[in-house]
Parts: C-alpha cells; sequence; structure tokens
C-alpha cells in the first residue's frame, strides 16, 4: 500500500515514485542534513570549549604575572601605618621618616632599568622571578632590622625588586594576551597593586594592638608572602611569543599562541604579524642600531610614542596619589582624628574605595576605550583634590571636616582608579614597538617611580611650609594639567593589535580627537599589508 507521490523502492523502501531525486529538487531527505548538523554542532562545541579553555589559561597567566605588582601596592599601604610605630621604636626624626618612606620609589628606577635589559636577555618570565628574589631578601632585612641604617639597605633591595616586577608585568600581559582583553588583562597590575594596598591597610589595622618593637616587622614580614607564589606560577605561565620571535624561537612561539588564542586559524596570522614586527622575516628591514640609540635619538613615530607614554607614566605620580595614599594618616589627623586606631580604620576605607573602583576599570576599559576613562579619571581627581585643599584650610577640625575629608580623599583615589591608574600602564605596555618595547616601557617605569619618590620624600616637608591645603591645592593644578595632556597626546587604541597601534604613531596626526580617524586607516595598512 502507497502515499500519493510516494511508491517503495526495491529493496522495500519508501521512496519519492513520481520525482527524481536530483540536485533541482525541491524535495530532500530530511535525514540527509543530519550528518552535517551533527558535524557543525560538533564543531561549534569545540570551539567552545576551547575558548573556555583558552580564556582561562590566558586569565590565570595574567594573575600569576601580577603577583609582583601586589608587593608594591602592599609596601604602599603597609608604610603608612607601619611608619608610625617605627617612628616610635627606632626614634628617627621626620625627614627620616619621609626619606625611608620615599627612598622605595626612587631606589626602584633602578630595577625598572635593569629590568628592560634584563627582560630582552633572559626572558620576561624569568625577569619576574628575579624580581621576587630580590624583595624577599630586601623584605628578610627589613624585618630584622635592628637600626634605622639597616631598615633603608633592606627598602633599598625591597626597591630594586619592586622595580622589576612593575616594569615587566604589564609588557608580559600585554604580549600574551589578545587583542579583544589586552586592556583588560593588562590592568591586572593595577588592580593587585590596589588589592596589595588594602592589605597593607588591613595588616597594619590587624597588628597595630602589638607592642611597637613587634608590630612593624610583622607588618612588613608578611609582604614576602605574595613572592612566595610566584614561585609556583613560573611552572605554569609560558613565556612571551614576541620575546621567544625575538631569540628566532619560532615554533615555541607558535605554540604559545595556540593556547594564548581562542581561534586555532589565526594563529598564524598573529605570528606572521609578530616576525614582521622584529623584523625576523624581512631581513633588516630596519637599520641596525643599538635600542638605547633608537631611544637616544627617535624618529618622530617614536618620539610622539615617548611623549605619550612617559607623559602619562608621570602625570600619574605628580597629581599626588602617593601622597594620598602614604600619607593618609596624616592628613586625616590633620581634618581633626586623633586617636591611632580611628586613624587607621579610616585608611582602610581609602583601601577598600581603591579597590572596589578599579573594577570599574577593568570592566570598561574594552568597551568605552582608554582615552574616555582618563577624562573621566583626571577631571573627577581635579574635582577631589580641590575638595579637599578647600577642606583642610577652611573647614577646620570638626565633624564636617574630617567628613569632607575622608570623602574627598576616597573621591580622589576611586577616580585614579577608574582611569589613570590602571590605563598609565595599559598604554605603555602596547605604544611602542616590539624591539624596543621593553626598555621603552622601563623608561615610562623610571619616569613614573622618579615622580613617586619625589612626592613621597617631600609631602611632610612642603605641607609643613604651606600648609597641607595648599600642596592640595597645587596637585588639583597639576590635575588639570593632565586633562590638557590627555586631549593633545593621548590616542584611543581599543580594539587594535599591538602592531596596529605600532602603525598608528607612524601617521602625522596622531593628536588628540584625530588619533581617532587615523585608527580607520591603520586597519586598511595593515590588511594591505
Amino acid at each position: 500500500m502507497g502515499l500519493v507521490g510516494v511508491g517503495e523502492t526495491g529493496n522495500g523502501e519508501m521512496g519519492l515514485s513520481s520525482v527524481a531525486l536530483g540536485t533541482k529538487n525541491k524535495y530532500k531527505r530530511m535525514d540527509s542534513q543530519l550528518p552535517d548538523e551533527d558535524e557543525d554542532a560538533s564543531q561549534h562545541q569545540l570551539q567552545e570549549t576551547r575558548s573556555k579553555k583558552t580564556r582561562k589559561y590566558v586569565l590565570a597567566c595574567a594573575i600569576f604575572a601580577s603577583l609582583n605588582s601586589v608587593l608594591l601596592g602592599y609596601d604602599v599601604g603597609v608604610m603608612s601605618g607601619a611608619i608610625i610605630f617605627i617612628q616610635e621604636d627606632l626614634k628617627i626624626t621626620e625627614v627620616q621618616e619621609e626619606v625611608l618612606v620615599g627612598i622605595l620609589s626612587i631606589v626602584s628606577l633602578f630595577g625598572s632599568l635593569a629590568g628592560g635589559k634584563t627582560s630582552d636577555m633572559i626572558g620576561r618570565k624569568w625577569t619576574m622571578a628575579l624580581a621576587a628574589v630580590v624583595f624577599q631578601a630586601g623584605a628578610g632585612v627589613m624585618v630584622f632590622a635592628p637600626t634605622f641604617e639597616i631598615l633603608m639597605i633592606g627598602r633599598l633591595l625591597a626597591g630594586i625588586g619592586i622595580g622589576f616586577g612593575v616594569m615587566i608585568a604589564p609588557v608580559y600581559i600585554a604580549e600574551i594576551s589578545p587583542t579583544i582583553a589586552r586592556g583588560s588583562l593588562t590592568s591586572f597590575p593595577e588592580i593587585f597593586i590596589n588589592l596589595g594596598i588594602l592589605l597593607g591597610y588591613v595588616s597594619n589595622y590587624a597588628f597595630s594592638g602589638l607592642p611597637a618593637h613587634i608590630n612593624w616587622r610583622i607588618m612588613l614580614g608578611v609582604g614576602i608572602l605574595p613572592s612566595v607564589f610566584i614561585g609556583f606560577a613560573l611552572f605554569i605561565i609560558p613565556e612571551s611569543p614576541r620575546w621567544l620571535v625575538i631569540q628566532n624561537r619560532v615554533d615555541e612561539a607558535r605554540s604559545v599562541l595556540l593556547k594564548t588564542n581562542e581561534n586555532e586559524s589565526e594563529v598564524e596570522d598573529r605570528l606572521n604579524e609578530i616576525l614582521v614586527a622584529a623584523d625576523t622575516s624581512s631581513g633588516g628591514k630596519y637599520e641596525e642600531k643599538s635600542v638605547t640609540r633608537e631611544l637616544l635619538s627617535p624618529s618622530p613615530a617614536l618620539r610622539r610614542m615617548l611623549i605619550t607614554g612617559f607623559g602619562i607614566q608621570c602625570f600619574q605620580q605628580i597629581t599626588g596619589i602617593d601622597a594620598t595614599v602614604y600619607y593618609s594618616p596624616e592628613i586625616f589627623r590633620e581634618a581633626g582624628i586623633e586617636d591611632k586606631t580611628n586613624l587607621l580604620a579610616a585608611t582602610v576605607a581609602v583601601g577598600v574605595t581603591k579597590t572596589v573602583f578599579i573594577m570599574v576599570a577593568i570592566l570598561l576599559i574594552d568597551k568605552i576605550g582608554r582615552k574616555p576613562l582618563l577624562y573621566v579619571s583626571t577631571i573627577g581627581m581635579t574635582a577631589c583634590l580641590f575638595s579637599l585643599a578647600f577642606t583642610l584650610t577652611f573647614l577646620g577640625k570638626g565633624q564636617i571636616g574630617i567628613a569632607m575629608a575622608i570623602l574627598s580623599v576616597c573621591g580622589n583615589v576611586a577616580f585614579f582608579s577608574v582611569g589613570i591608574g590602571p590605563v598609565c600602564w595599559v598604554l605603555t605596555s602596547e605604544i611602542f614597538p616590539l624591539r624596543l618595547r621593553a626598555q621603552a616601557g622601563a623608561l615610562g617605569a623610571v619616569g613614573n617611580r622618579v615622580c613617586s619618590g619625589l612626592v613621597a620624600m617631600s609631602f611632610l616637608s612642603v605641607s609643613n611650609a604651606i600648609s597641607f591645603g595648599g600642596t592640595f591645592l597645587i596637585f588639583s593644578v597639576v590635575s588639570a594639567v593632565s586633562v590638557a595632556f590627555v586631549y593633545v597626546f593621548v590616542p584611543e587604541t581599543k580594539g587594535k593589535s599591538l602592531e596596529q597601534i605600532e602603525l598608528l604613531f607612524q601617521t602625522e596626526q596622531w593628536q588628540g580627537e584625530g588619533g581617532q580617524v587615523e585608527l580607520g586607516d591603520v586597519e586598511h595598512l595593515v590588511q594591505k599589508g
């Protein structure tokens, strides 16, 4: 028995009797599509699995590479409270207090300078290991220091280790990250700096009840723990694929890219971009001269990069963030808080605010871009610094003055964390050419640490001379200038590969808002190439 239009085939199966099964026939066996659909679904599932695995791996690499940044943050946070008890225990003067606090930033510039050359020689990964070892040595000396002089030796060693770590972490993360997530991942060191500051504040509060000759030693000793975890991280994280290409270890670089890129088909394209940028495949496309000579006599494009990178690093510090963080107990004491426990509790509020708002930057930096965040950050900081100056000058030491001081300090660190804090390191890790990236990034880190040290070592003296309010008024003016700097010198780099950004700076109209237009041309240049 048959149906209309359907008959039995010779082997007893039902088939279409009146219509030939050809390529033009609109009737097709439904089961003939099932294998293709199953195959597509399987491929999609495999890609999803690979993408999740890759994202987790890159995230783990970024986290482990950022552990050195916890050391800097912890030192900044813990010294703000520990210095109160060091002063009581070792009977140091106010000048010695300023030197002790600020010397770490000054000395770290030597670590940053050495880190650029070292990372080009032994690799990004092992430079991070060296940073942890040097810091551990310095922290150990500080914990057992019987005098101010021995304590200073420990600070010098710790500063060099921090200099290595601060310089190399953003470079490493930028070089292993996929373009779409590079901004967020390169912000991780700033997250961990903020986390370290918060842990330092909490440590101050937790151990402040111990005797003065013991508590500050424990506070400083706890800082060794993050560097211990870096030893375990070395067994997990890979070397930077871009450094491997520079060393002509192309197969190893391909292997790393396969682990850090979600789409396997894009790996060869990325590798070819890196090869061209490293000049290993073009047989001497660039004039052979040392990196140092290039930096001392830069081309117009490199000069633009240096102005942007070095400038944004300096502005990050000369707007007074380290004065706010290092000396927050003194600021709050000036506002009217007298009790030591209340002072340290107020600094914990500052640390929590700074850490929470860095998460806002992480969520937005690859969505709305670097430049809008910089505008919000610098304008907001200017307003908060002016508010703090006004409060300390005119509102006295009453409850309103205390509340306004805490609100202004928390607002300042919040706006810092939303923009210039993380974006500064993102920009300097992504704008320089591959062969110059480590050492040019080191120059930026040097500018950052020098400005940090100068602010930290002079804040109390300047404040005693012109008042706390006058000092923060100066910071607010500098912050207003930073808004203009961002407008004129910082282009938008969101969504571009490191090689595309290099081409961006080779255009003439790179400044200000014109940078947005030029990025479109860069894409065409890269595609054409």
